[in-house]
This record gives structure tokens, sequence and C-alpha cells, in this order.
């Protein structure tokens, strides 16, 4: 039987793995479409679902990167044993002199949007503990964001074009 520390952590293991593989997908999917609009010559619609693609690729990759260090964080903080208390992900520059003051550290949750480390204070208070590197949710953000307006923007213009030629083929059927 696994407990559910165990559970947790292969849990974000599995989801690595698949952000991975759909990371790679959605990279090669945009590559095909930026390449076939090199190729045919396609419009603009194909170039902004490759780009669409590619930035989402790149943010799925760069999340995957992230839960890579929570993962690591977690199984720090699950790691039983002699010095496990407090937890050993937790102990920041600075939380001896906190300890001191009377502050302990209670406990320890998992972020996932945004991504982090969040360790709990005995005053009521949290910290992150700062395991995730500070590019890593600034960028998921932007690069999905991106890939967001990219995908909008294809099918934006994609219905334009499909209305300016419906107005043609009327214009032509009328003369």
């Amino acid at each position: 039987m696994i407990g559910t520390g165990a559970a947790m952590w292969l849990l974000m293991l599995l989801f690595v793995v698949i952000a991975v593989v759909v990371a790679f997908r959605l990279c090669g999917y945009g590559c095909g479409l930026l390449a076939d609009r090199a190729v045919r010559r396609s419009g603009l619609p194909v170039v902004l679902r490759g780009l669409a693609a590619l930035c989402g690729s790149v943010a799925v990759a760069v999340y995957a990167w992230g839960l890579l260090y929570v993962a690591g964080a977690f199984m720090t903080a699950e790691d039983g044993g002699t010095d496990s208390a407090p937890v050993q992900s937790c102990r920041t520059p600075g939380w001896w002199e906190r300890h001191q003051q009377g502050v302990e550290i209670t406990d320890y949750t998992v972020g996932f949007i945004p991504l982090g480390f969040v360790c709990e204070t005995s005053d009521g208070g949290s910290y992150d503990n700062g395991d995730v590197p500070g590019y890593v949710n600034p960028a998921v953000l932007g690069f999905a964001l991106t890939a967001v307006g990219c995908a909008i923007g294809s099918g934006y213009v994609a219905e334009l074009r499909a209305r300016a030629g419906a107005r043609e083929g009327e214009a032509q059927r009328g003369s």
C-alpha cells in the first residue's frame, strides 16, 4: 500500500511525463505548421496556429520544469527520520532566527497554480521556500497567454477571410 505522500509524489512525476509528451507533441505540430507555411505559402491563420502551438509547448515545458522543483521539495519534506523536524524544505535563510523568536514551522502545502512550495508557521503566516525558480511562473503565464492570443487571432483572421469570401461570392452572383 502506498502512502498519500508517495502517491502524490508519483502523481507529480506522472504529470511531468505527460507534460513533456504534450510539449513535444505541440512543438512538432507547431513546427509542422510553420514548415507548411514555407512550403505551401499558407496564410496568416496557419502561422498563428503554429506560433500558438509553439508557445503552448514552451509553457507546458516550463511548467513541467517547475513541477520537478516542487516534486523535489516535496520529496525532501516527506523524508522522515532524523533531522526531519522542522521540514528540511522549509529551512530557508532566516528560519533559525524565527525559530528562536518562538515561530515554529508547522506544515507545508504544495501550490500548483502558481507553482510553489509554501511553508506554514505557528503564528498563522506562510512563506514560499523559493525552490521554484522565479522565472517559472511568469514564463508559464506569459507563454500561455501568448498561445491563447495567437489561437484566438488565428480563428479571428480565418473568420474574417471566410466572411470576405462569402461577400465576394454574393457580389459575383448578384452581377
